[in-house]
């Protein structure tokens, strides 16, 4: 984590607390608003625009990935140095927009067939399936 920080540049406090954050939540996939009121709950005094700058410098740096996805914010989360976290897919509930990353062998098999047939090369890092999901599936 160390390494981490000392390779930010224009290193503050606040971009420290950021990345620290995003690292401890990293399952997660988090709006800029979900990182500004858990570090506001926490006592950190952080503006909306350091947020950002501090999560475009994040993602230059390959730290983290912005998720952008069509009527809802942008989310973010911690990759680190894992290579793997680029090569999935993702799951939207349509009911509490939690986004679920998963890895199936079948939706491989699918997709590079997807691809083969059409000459179409798929970002699977960016593709998403909708529905609902366990918890809200139970709720109804």
């Amino acid at each position: 984590m160390e390494e981490i920080l000392n390779n930010i540049s224009y290193k503050t406090k606040q971009k420290e607390l950021i990345l620290t954050f995003l690292k401890n939540n990293k399952e997660s996939h988090l709006t800029v608003d979900e990182i500004l009121f858990n570090l506001q709950k926490e006592g950190t005094p952080v503006g909306k625009t350091t947020v950002y700058r501090a999560l475009e410098k994040l993602e230059a740096q390959n730290l983290i990935r912005k998720y952008s996805i069509s009527g809802t914010s942008s989310c973010f989360q911690y990759i680190g140095d894992k290579k793997s976290c680029h090569s999935h897919y993702h799951l939207k509930c349509s009911h509490c927009n939690k986004l679920f990353h998963i890895k199936d062998n079948n939706l491989d098999k699918a997709v590079s067939s997807i691809m083969k047939t059409n000459h179409f090369a798929i970002d699977n890092s960016k593709t998403v399936l909708y529905g609902i999901c366990k918890e809200c599936n139970n709720k109804i």
